[in-house]
């Protein structure tokens, strides 16, 4: 067959074969493996022939050519990930045009004379390690600076909390955060000039939080100590794991298994190596063992239906009988005994 016949795709590196049929049906695995395979072998030649075919450059390594973009839609196992929208120092950043340079994480102490971290525990110029602050001409007298020090430091970091949890709420406006933030970003207050108050977080975002919560523990939660009035998860099983959008360490080889498998799935379907006999009569055995105990548990129902019915009617028929014995029935007449006189 003429390699013009071919649907060539160089941007996904694919290629396709649309008028490609079985002579016959195959009668083993072998024989439609080695079929698939001769027709593999023509297709990825067919797109070795149309890579040489681009204009190419040299490298040390070998011809260099730059893909052309794809012309067919592969579909995706999750959506496009939304970009999130730009933070104010990011914006700011980008006005100014200030680029971000990398800080070491290490930074010489002059106080103590040894290296420190940037930030965190044990860091440099760390109030603890400050025995004496000098004082400024701006400074009123009988202020303490230490205390003086730490209300300005509180101040920085409720600064800084106010603008994370505004930058959430801008991300959240544009659908750009996951499950486990939004309630937080929609839940927490924020204070500032707003026209609307802060969404209150409904009942079922609640519960979905306090599930995810509960299950986040390497028990998933089996042993922890539940509230009062705290429902069983919906979702006790384990749920889908899909593979991430970007291949990572690891990831490739992981997608190659489970394509793997499933076009042996696909390719073992006219085959009968694939059949286990013994599974099937156990499932055609339990089948029918469920069927016939449905037949007896509605045979044996209408059977108690028709019981229940035929003493209902028993017992109005009783009730009749006897109502119409007490009309009928007549008192007896009392015998006057009169004295002779």
């Amino acid at each position: 067959m003429e390699a013009a016949n071919y649907q060539v795709d160089l941007g996904n590196l694919m290629a396709y074969d649309p008028t490609h049929h079985f002579q016959s049906i195959p009668s083993s695995r072998e024989e439609l493996t080695k079929e698939c395979l001769q027709k593999g072998t023509e297709l990825v030649q067919a797109i070795a022939n149309a890579l040489f075919s681009l204009p190419s450059t040299e490298d040390p390594d070998g011809p260099l050519v730059r893909l052309p973009q794809p012309t067919t839609k592969l579909p995706r196992e999750k959506h496009f990930p939304k970009p999130k929208p730009p933070t104010k120092w990011e914006q700011f950043a980008k006005m100014k045009g200030i680029k971000n340079r990398k800080k070491d994480k290490r930074v010489f102490d002059d106080q103590t004379g040894t290296w420190k971290r940037r930030h965190g525990y044990d860091r440099v110029n760390d109030d603890k390690d400050v025995p004496i602050i000098e004082a400024k001409m701006t400074d009123e007298p009988g202020e303490d600076p230490f205390s003086k020090r730490k209300e300005e430091k509180k101040k920085r970091v409720e600064k800084q909390e106010k603008n994370r949890l505004q930058n959430l709420k801008q991300a959240m406006k544009a659908d750009a955060l996951p499950s486990h933030v939004q309630l937080a970003a929609t839940a927490l207050p924020i204070t500032g000039t707003q026209s609307k108050a802060p969404k209150k977080a409904s009942k079922v975002e609640l519960e979905n939080v306090a599930g995810m919560a509960a299950t986040s523990t390497a028990s998933g939660g089996k042993f922890d100590k539940k509230l009062p009035g705290e429902r069983p998860p919906k979702h006790s099983g384990k749920y889908r794991k899909f593979l991430p959008v970007v291949e990572g360490k690891g990831m490739g080889s992981q997608e190659k298994q489970q394509t793997d498998k499933i076009l042996n799935k696909l390719m073992a379907k006219a085959s009968m190596d694939i059949l286990d006999v013994d599974k099937a009569v156990t499932m055609f055995n339990v089948k029918g063992e469920k069927k016939r105990r449905k037949d007896k548990d509605q045979e044996r129902s209408s059977k108690s239906s028709k019981f229940e019915s035929k003493k209902k009617q028993s017992k109005g028929r009783d009730a009749s009988s006897s109502s119409s014995k007490l009309k009928t029935k007549k008192k007896p007449m009392k015998k006057s005994s009169k004295k002779k006189q």
